[in-house]
């Protein structure tokens, strides 16, 4: 079980002046923390005052720059040996904290995945639905909440991947398939989600493409053949399967037939190449463990 005292909250927040003080109270009740820090992204409320009267240590941004440079900026700073990272509007529960970081004990990510009924519209599960299947298609793992923002880790494994993290809300996207490309075990607590204080700062169309973009990105970096092996089959059954029939009716091959064939093939070379850059890329990080 990991130890709390080594443990730094990290709390990304945009004006959150009305739940951050209830926020880190509530943290406090639950266990001795090494420390709480909230990232202020550059709020327009009292956000930061209200934190360090709670007791928090704060850093704040001069502009809102997005939560994941929010959570960024709170890993480089963070003086634990573990982290915590849970979002300041309220939803999570201090005392789930405590049980995400005593499953470190036993894998390198936690992950709070929240139940379906704890995701506010039917929009948000639906998104939240189609992203965890793909992700789970992708990765070949069981992905119960790929969006989740309450997790917990070692502050060495959260720093591995700061160079792929982004500065919008895809940071849960990216470390979640980061640490399984990777090889680190990861869990999936159930958790519940109370209703978030104030006005999501998400807009569910726009973030939820930039969602699926950052998982093909990711997954492009880690294991490519898995985006581009289905497009190849489906460029080759179709110039293969064009092919016989022009060849049953028309008695000749047509230069669609090829070039679909080709393209089948030209993508599946693609995919090889792809395949041992993100293998090359990734073999300095394992020699340096």
């Amino acid at each position: 079980m990991s130890d709390t005292s080594r443990t730094t909250v990290v709390i990304p927040a945009f004006n959150e002046e009305s739940v951050i003080g209830t926020v880190i109270q509530e943290l406090r009740s639950a266990a001795d923390w090494h420390e709480i820090l909230v990232v202020d992204d550059g709020s327009t409320d009292k956000t930061s005052d209200v934190a360090q009267r709670a007791g928090a240590r704060t850093i704040r941004h001069p502009y809102n720059k997005g939560n994941g440079a929010s959570v960024k900026s709170g890993i480089r700073a963070a003086q634990g040996e573990f982290l915590l990272i849970c979002d300041g509007d309220g939803q999570h529960l201090a005392s789930d904290a405590k049980r995400l970081l005593s499953r470190l004990s036993n894998y390198e990510l936690v992950v709070g995945a929240r139940s379906a009924t704890s995701q506010a519209t039917i929009g948000r599960r639906l998104g939240n639905a189609f992203l965890n299947r793909l992700a789970s298609y992708l990765t070949s793992t069981n992905i119960v909440d790929l969006t989740s923002g309450f997790r917990a880790a070692r502050a060495t494994h959260f720093r591995e991947f700061l160079h792929l993290l982004p500065n919008g809300f895809s940071t849960p996207t990216t470390t979640t398939l980061a640490f399984i490309k990777s090889g680190y075990s990861i869990c999936f607590e159930p958790t519940e989600a109370r209703p978030r204080t104030g006005t999501s700062k998400i807009k569910f169309l726009q973030d939820g493409i930039k969602f699926v973009l950052i998982v093909l990105r990711v997954i492009t970096l880690y294991s490519p053949l898995r985006i581009f092996v289905p497009i190849s089959v489906g460029f080759l059954c179709g110039g293969i399967g064009y092919a016989l029939w022009t060849i049953a009716f028309q008695s000749h091959v047509t230069n669609t037939s090829v070039l679909l064939t080709t393209l089948g093939v030209f993508v599946f070379l693609f995919g090889l190449i792809s395949e041992q850059i993100a293998t090359l890329r990734m073999e300095p990080r394992r020699k340096n463990e």
